[in-house]
């Protein structure tokens, strides 16, 4: 099943086309109970198809070792990393349909270009990030604030190898839903404990990031006082 067609494959193909080193995209599939897995998997070769830089690298069920790698835990799932698997912050759980498709498309050019659109001060912020930072973000495909939220997540996980940045569609992975008392989306988790709502501008998405690193938990959208 296509899932691009007529003037969305052209569109997307144009924005590949600023792609230009070898990227991969390691996907993690299982024969177990997934709900979504073989459309997430025709999804990534259909994009794959449409630039020669990019190539999708299936792991199964036997494939213990490299989900390890990238700390996998539930399907589907997908990083997208350099040729050389540099970058392991960048990962998908789910498929990124609906509005998604904006953050799968962005993240590959970033990753594929090597550029993010953050600013010098934003960038400078992140890298005095020296302690590990697990960004999760919660999603539904029908959400258009959504994209947002993951791509400043993913584009901290690009620039400073501390950080880890996951989409994670809300309604495939119900139980995590609970866990993370998700009522709206998109809402992001920071190591745990820490929690705001919405699509925030860089300067105050990263701001309570930090504010979690530095051991805050609970509504990171409080004002500090």
């Amino acid at each position: 099943m296509a899932f691009l067609k007529g003037k969305d494959k052209e569109a997307v193909t144009k924005e590949l086309s600023k792609i230009t080193r070898n990227i991969k995209l390691l996907y993690f599939t299982t024969e177990k109970t997934c709900m979504l897995c073989k459309e997430t998997g025709e999804l990534l070769e259909e994009v794959a198809g449409l630039h020669e830089k990019i190539s999708v690298e299936v792991h199964g069920d036997g494939d213990l070792k490299k989900a390890k790698k990238f700390g996998i835990d539930k399907f589907p799932a997908f990083v997208i990393t350099e040729q050389n698997e540099k970058t392991t912050g960048v990962r998908f759980f789910g498929i990124p349909a609906g509005y998604e498709f904006v953050s799968l498309l962005g993240a590959l050019v970033e990753m594929g270009t090597g550029n993010t659109e953050l600013t010098t001060d934003t960038k400078k912020k992140i890298a005095e990030i020296k302690k590990p930072v697990h960004i999760q973000v919660f999603v539904t495909p029908t959400c258009p604030y959504c994209p947002g939220a993951v791509r400043t997540g993913h584009q901290m996980a690009m620039l400073n190898p501390n950080i880890i940045s996951d989409m994670i569609e809300a309604q495939e992975f119900p139980e995590l839903g609970m866990k993370y008392h998700v009522m709206g989306v998109p809402r992001t988790v920071v190591n745990e404990n820490g929690y705001f709502e919405g699509a925030l501008p860089e300067a105050l998405y990263v701001e309570r990031v930090i504010r979690a690193v530095n051991g805050e938990s609970g509504n990171l959208a409080a004002d500090l006082h």
